[in-house]
């Protein structure tokens, strides 16, 4: 098999716009691709994987209409996948195929020879620790508002009240439905009365409000970074985007630097970061998503997001 027949993974969910359109990229450029979602198994995607002697996983994955060598993947583009589902089975028997499926089919799908990650399964699941996150963007250089991890209700309070105004934002994101209908947990700004003993329930994250006039999405890919300025007047740009201006700007040298030092840290080649920009220019660390967003900033923009993808995922590691 030459370079140019292996294929590149695409592991997502079924509604993914942004992949749709780096698939659509990499066809237009005669390069092969299969895409599956790990939901899709064991009903529409199979695997048989072989090691022994010498070498790495020899075998294949199936799709109703693709197949992949195992040994022969040049890249994977690793998205949001819906999870192991085995919905006919009892309980404790769902719990041990969903095991078996996840460490066996998805261990394989980790340990592939010679594929470029965008990102590693592995590393987007450590990267998705906001707390290790902050650290990493801490000793990364990141100016960081303070902020505060608790279940301790008197210490949210005498945070909030140190700093005056203060924001609260959920530690991590899974899917919370409304009337069937998945929804955003906004940013909220919070104040000390309105902290009470339910804080003590689990794990909360307030931060310092930053007085901000705008924010920042960076979104890097491989060596390439791609800085956007978004005016929305919003504490929260993600709950209206028909409020946003985008406009491309530089990003500082100093700002760079750190992206760097943190992806390096968790061993990502890709990486959404989210700065606010104050009054003065600084520009401060918020988080940074491993399977961030970007698509719907290119049209506005023009800038080649979708391109530097492809060319990445494209190249594999002989590209790197």
């Amino acid at each position: 098999m030459t370079k140019d027949d292996r294929p590149v993974l695409v592991v997502t969910n079924l509604d993914d716009p942004t992949a749709d359109i780096v698939i659509a990229e990499l066809h237009d450029r005669g390069v092969p691709v299969v895409r599956f979602d790990s939901g899709d198994f064991p009903a529409t995607l199979s695997c048989s994987a072989f090691i022994g002697g010498t070498g790495g996983w020899r075998g294949s994955m199936q799709t109703p209409s693709r197949r992949a060598e195992l040994g022969a993947v040049r890249a994977m583009y690793y998205r949001r996948p819906s999870g192991f589902s085995f919905p006919h089975l009892d309980r404790q028997d769902e719990r041990f195929a969903v095991a078996q499926a996840r460490y066996g089919l998805g261990g394989v799908l980790t340990s592939l020879p010679g594929c470029l990650y965008v990102n590693h399964p592995n590393r987007i699941g450590d990267a998705e620790y906001k707390p290790a996150g902050l650290a990493a963007a801490a000793a990364a250089g990141f100016v960081l508002p303070p902020t505060l991890i608790t279940n301790v209700p008197d210490d949210a309070r005498a945070f909030i009240k140190e700093h005056r105004r203060a924001i609260f934002k959920p530690i991590s994101v899974p899917l919370y439905l409304v009337d069937g209908t998945s929804q955003t947990v906004p940013v909220t700004e919070v104040t000390a009365d309105e902290i009470d003993d339910s804080v003590a329930g689990t794990m909360h994250l307030f931060q310092q409000r930053v007085d901000k006039s705008a924010d920042i999405r960076v979104t890097v890919i491989g060596e390439q970074i791609f800085a956007v300025r978004i005016d929305s007047g919003l504490l929260d740009w993600r709950t209206d985007y028909g409020t946003h201006t985008y406009t491309p700007v530089a990003t500082p040298p100093t700002v760079q630097r750190a992206m760097r030092a943190y992806l390096k840290h968790f061993r990502l080649v890709f990486g959404a970061f989210d700065f606010a920009l104050t009054d003065s220019g600084e520009w401060i660390f918020i988080e940074c998503n491993p399977s961030g967003q970007w698509a719907w900033m290119e049209p506005p923009t023009g800038l080649p997001m979708t391109a530097a993808l492809a060319d990445l995922l494209e190249g594999g590691l002989h590209g790197q």
